[in-house]
Protein backbone atom coordinates (compact mmCIF):
# COMPACT_ATOMS: atom_id res chain seq x y z
CA UNK A 1 0.00 0.00 0.00
CA UNK A 2 1.55 3.58 -0.70
CA UNK A 3 2.77 5.80 1.95
CA UNK A 4 1.00 8.49 3.74
CA UNK A 5 3.79 11.17 4.12
CA UNK A 6 3.54 13.08 7.23
CA UNK A 7 1.46 10.84 9.05
CA UNK A 8 3.34 7.49 8.66
CA UNK A 9 6.38 9.68 9.35
CA UNK A 10 5.84 9.54 12.71
CA UNK A 11 4.19 6.20 13.10
CA UNK A 12 6.43 2.97 13.52
CA UNK A 13 4.14 1.34 10.70
CA UNK A 14 1.62 1.82 8.42
CA UNK A 15 -1.50 2.94 8.74
CA UNK A 16 -4.11 -0.08 8.56
CA UNK A 17 -6.76 -0.63 5.67
CA UNK A 18 -10.04 0.51 7.05
CA UNK A 19 -8.87 3.25 9.41
CA UNK A 20 -10.22 6.79 9.69
CA UNK A 21 -8.06 9.72 11.09
CA UNK A 22 -9.23 12.80 12.90
CA UNK A 23 -6.76 15.97 11.66
CA UNK A 24 -7.69 18.90 14.21
CA UNK A 25 -5.55 22.09 12.86
CA UNK A 26 -5.67 25.40 13.55
CA UNK A 27 -7.37 27.88 10.95
CA UNK A 28 -3.94 29.55 9.89
CA UNK A 29 -1.45 26.15 9.69
CA UNK A 30 -0.53 24.11 7.11
CA UNK A 31 -3.02 21.45 7.54
CA UNK A 32 -4.34 22.54 3.89
CA UNK A 33 -1.36 22.03 2.13
CA UNK A 34 -0.25 19.13 4.08
CA UNK A 35 -3.61 17.60 3.03
CA UNK A 36 -2.19 18.02 -0.74
CA UNK A 37 0.95 17.11 -0.29
CA UNK A 38 -0.19 13.97 1.14
CA UNK A 39 -2.87 13.90 -2.05
CA UNK A 40 0.39 13.52 -4.38
CA UNK A 41 2.32 11.53 -3.00
CA UNK A 42 -0.06 9.08 -2.27
CA UNK A 43 -1.33 9.83 -6.68
CA UNK A 44 2.76 9.17 -7.22
CA UNK A 45 3.17 5.64 -5.60
CA UNK A 46 -0.15 4.64 -7.01
CA UNK A 47 -2.63 4.76 -5.09
CA UNK A 48 -6.12 6.12 -5.87
CA UNK A 49 -7.30 9.26 -4.29
CA UNK A 50 -11.04 11.35 -3.54
CA UNK A 51 -10.24 14.51 -2.32
CA UNK A 52 -13.26 15.97 -0.77
CA UNK A 53 -12.98 19.88 -1.21
CA UNK A 54 -14.61 22.05 0.77
CA UNK A 55 -12.66 24.99 1.15
CA UNK A 56 -12.36 26.41 -2.20
CA UNK A 57 -12.65 25.75 -5.98
CA UNK A 58 -11.49 21.86 -7.18
CA UNK A 59 -9.48 23.81 -9.87
CA UNK A 60 -7.64 24.83 -7.72
CA UNK A 61 -6.75 21.39 -6.26
CA UNK A 62 -5.93 20.64 -9.69
CA UNK A 63 -3.78 23.38 -9.68
CA UNK A 64 -1.79 22.74 -6.84
CA UNK A 65 -1.66 19.11 -7.89
CA UNK A 66 -0.08 20.03 -11.12
CA UNK A 67 2.23 22.36 -9.27
CA UNK A 68 3.71 19.09 -7.51
CA UNK A 69 4.63 17.05 -10.53
CA UNK A 70 0.73 15.69 -11.17
CA UNK A 71 -0.93 15.05 -14.56
CA UNK A 72 -4.80 15.53 -13.21
CA UNK A 73 -6.14 15.25 -16.44
CA UNK A 74 -4.32 11.54 -17.11
CA UNK A 75 -5.03 10.52 -13.25
CA UNK A 76 -9.17 11.48 -13.44
CA UNK A 77 -9.46 10.31 -16.61
CA UNK A 78 -8.40 7.11 -15.35
CA UNK A 79 -10.40 6.96 -11.94
CA UNK A 80 -7.39 7.69 -9.81
CA UNK A 81 -8.21 10.45 -8.92
CA UNK A 82 -11.43 12.10 -8.07
CA UNK A 83 -12.56 15.74 -6.81
CA UNK A 84 -15.34 15.66 -5.07
CA UNK A 85 -16.67 19.46 -5.03
CA UNK A 86 -18.53 20.67 -1.46
CA UNK A 87 -17.42 23.84 -2.13
CA UNK A 88 -19.80 25.63 -5.07
CA UNK A 89 -23.15 24.12 -3.23
CA UNK A 90 -21.64 26.55 -0.08
CA UNK A 91 -22.11 29.39 -2.59
CA UNK A 92 -25.19 28.43 -3.47
CA UNK A 93 -24.54 27.40 -6.99
CA UNK A 94 -24.73 24.33 -8.72
CA UNK A 95 -21.06 22.77 -9.29
CA UNK A 96 -20.42 21.21 -12.75
CA UNK A 97 -18.16 18.27 -11.45
CA UNK A 98 -18.40 15.32 -12.54
CA UNK A 99 -18.39 14.18 -8.42
CA UNK A 100 -20.38 16.78 -6.53
CA UNK A 101 -22.89 17.07 -3.38
CA UNK A 102 -26.01 19.41 -4.28
CA UNK A 103 -26.43 19.89 -0.58
CA UNK A 104 -24.67 19.45 2.31
CA UNK A 105 -27.76 18.91 4.79
CA UNK A 106 -26.70 15.68 6.88
CA UNK A 107 -30.40 14.35 5.01
CA UNK A 108 -29.19 13.99 1.99
CA UNK A 109 -25.88 13.49 2.52
CA UNK A 110 -26.85 10.32 4.44
CA UNK A 111 -29.12 9.02 1.52
CA UNK A 112 -25.86 9.20 -0.55
CA UNK A 113 -23.76 7.50 1.92
CA UNK A 114 -26.40 4.63 2.38
CA UNK A 115 -26.41 3.55 -1.25
CA UNK A 116 -22.27 3.62 -1.12
CA UNK A 117 -21.83 1.72 1.97
CA UNK A 118 -24.88 -0.94 -0.03
CA UNK A 119 -23.08 -1.13 -3.09
CA UNK A 120 -19.35 -3.43 -3.79
CA UNK A 121 -15.67 -3.19 -2.22
CA UNK A 122 -14.10 0.02 -4.22
CA UNK A 123 -10.31 -1.20 -3.27
CA UNK A 124 -7.27 0.40 -1.32
CA UNK A 125 -8.56 4.24 -1.66
CA UNK A 126 -7.70 7.14 0.42
CA UNK A 127 -10.24 9.53 1.59
CA UNK A 128 -9.56 12.90 2.22
CA UNK A 129 -11.68 15.64 3.38
CA UNK A 130 -10.05 19.11 3.53
CA UNK A 131 -13.13 20.48 6.24
CA UNK A 132 -15.37 18.32 7.77
CA UNK A 133 -16.28 20.96 9.83
CA UNK A 134 -17.97 23.09 6.56
CA UNK A 135 -21.52 20.53 7.46
CA UNK A 136 -21.40 21.60 10.45
CA UNK A 137 -22.52 24.89 9.11
CA UNK A 138 -25.40 23.70 7.73
CA UNK A 139 -26.64 21.56 9.84
CA UNK A 140 -27.03 21.16 14.14
CA UNK A 141 -24.52 19.98 15.94
CA UNK A 142 -25.65 16.61 17.10
CA UNK A 143 -26.82 15.84 13.63
CA UNK A 144 -23.19 16.43 12.54
CA UNK A 145 -21.90 13.94 15.22
CA UNK A 146 -24.30 11.53 14.09
CA UNK A 147 -23.82 11.88 10.41
CA UNK A 148 -19.96 11.47 11.27
CA UNK A 149 -20.43 8.60 13.53
CA UNK A 150 -23.09 6.55 11.34
CA UNK A 151 -21.86 7.21 7.31
CA UNK A 152 -18.64 9.02 6.96
CA UNK A 153 -16.22 6.99 9.35
CA UNK A 154 -17.99 3.53 8.65
CA UNK A 155 -17.93 4.34 4.85
CA UNK A 156 -13.87 2.97 4.66
CA UNK A 157 -14.74 0.05 6.42
CA UNK A 158 -15.96 -2.35 3.41
CA UNK A 159 -13.77 -1.88 1.13
CA UNK A 160 -10.66 -1.36 3.55
CA UNK A 161 -10.14 2.29 2.52
CA UNK A 162 -8.38 5.03 4.66
CA UNK A 163 -10.05 8.22 5.43
CA UNK A 164 -8.31 11.54 6.72
CA UNK A 165 -11.12 13.72 7.87
CA UNK A 166 -10.15 17.58 8.76
CA UNK A 167 -11.70 19.70 11.11
CA UNK A 168 -11.02 23.21 12.56
CA UNK A 169 -9.69 23.55 16.35
CA UNK A 170 -12.34 25.78 18.27
CA UNK A 171 -15.03 26.33 16.36
CA UNK A 172 -17.19 23.29 17.73
CA UNK A 173 -17.89 21.96 21.63
CA UNK A 174 -16.09 19.98 23.23
CA UNK A 175 -18.48 17.20 23.48
CA UNK A 176 -18.30 16.72 19.79
CA UNK A 177 -15.09 16.88 18.92
CA UNK A 178 -14.77 14.31 22.18
CA UNK A 179 -17.42 11.75 19.88
CA UNK A 180 -15.25 11.87 16.90
CA UNK A 181 -11.82 10.85 19.04
CA UNK A 182 -13.24 8.26 20.74
CA UNK A 183 -15.09 6.76 17.42
CA UNK A 184 -11.83 7.03 15.31
CA UNK A 185 -8.69 5.20 14.68
CA UNK A 186 -6.18 8.07 15.30
CA UNK A 187 -5.73 11.89 15.86
CA UNK A 188 -3.37 14.28 14.22
CA UNK A 189 -2.72 17.89 15.51
CA UNK A 190 -1.63 20.75 13.39
CA UNK A 191 -1.27 23.95 14.67
CA UNK A 192 0.07 27.24 14.22
CA UNK A 193 2.62 28.68 17.60
CA UNK A 194 3.98 31.75 17.94
CA UNK A 195 7.49 31.99 19.31
CA UNK A 196 8.55 35.72 19.71
CA UNK A 197 8.71 37.46 16.59
CA UNK A 198 8.24 34.34 14.87
CA UNK A 199 5.36 31.76 13.71
CA UNK A 200 6.09 27.65 14.01
CA UNK A 201 3.60 25.34 11.90
CA UNK A 202 4.05 22.25 14.19
CA UNK A 203 2.35 18.80 13.98
CA UNK A 204 2.01 15.48 16.27
CA UNK A 205 -0.06 12.44 16.54
CA UNK A 206 -1.97 12.53 19.70
CA UNK A 207 -3.29 8.94 18.92
CA UNK A 208 -3.21 5.93 17.18
CA UNK A 209 -4.91 2.79 17.60
CA UNK A 210 -3.37 0.14 15.64
CA UNK A 211 -0.14 1.01 14.91
CA UNK A 212 2.89 2.66 17.59
CA UNK A 213 3.84 6.57 17.01
CA UNK A 214 5.90 9.26 17.99
CA UNK A 215 3.40 11.61 19.94
CA UNK A 216 6.16 14.83 20.41
CA UNK A 217 5.53 18.03 18.91
CA UNK A 218 7.40 18.36 15.14
CA UNK A 219 8.43 20.86 13.17
CA UNK A 220 7.24 21.22 9.53
CA UNK A 221 9.11 22.70 6.44
CA UNK A 222 7.30 24.45 3.52
CA UNK A 223 8.96 24.31 0.15
CA UNK A 224 8.41 26.77 -2.82
CA UNK A 225 5.61 24.88 -4.14
CA UNK A 226 4.23 24.40 -0.68
CA UNK A 227 5.19 20.94 -0.13
CA UNK A 228 5.14 20.42 3.77
CA UNK A 229 7.86 17.63 5.46
CA UNK A 230 8.72 17.15 8.61
CA UNK A 231 11.74 18.43 10.62
CA UNK A 232 13.05 15.15 12.30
Amino acid sequence: MPKIPLIEDLTTGPIQPGSSILVEYDASSQWYNASLTIAAEWLRTGGPLAYYVSTQPPDKVRLRLKQLGLNTDVLERDDLLRIIDWYTVTLGRKSQEKFARDSLRVADLSIWFSQFLKGPPTGAWLNIVDNFSTIARFNDEKAWVEFALTRAIPAVLPGGEIGIMGIIRGVHSDWACKQLEAALDGTVDFKLEEAGDETRNLIRVRNMRNVGFDSRWHHLKVSDKFEVAVEK
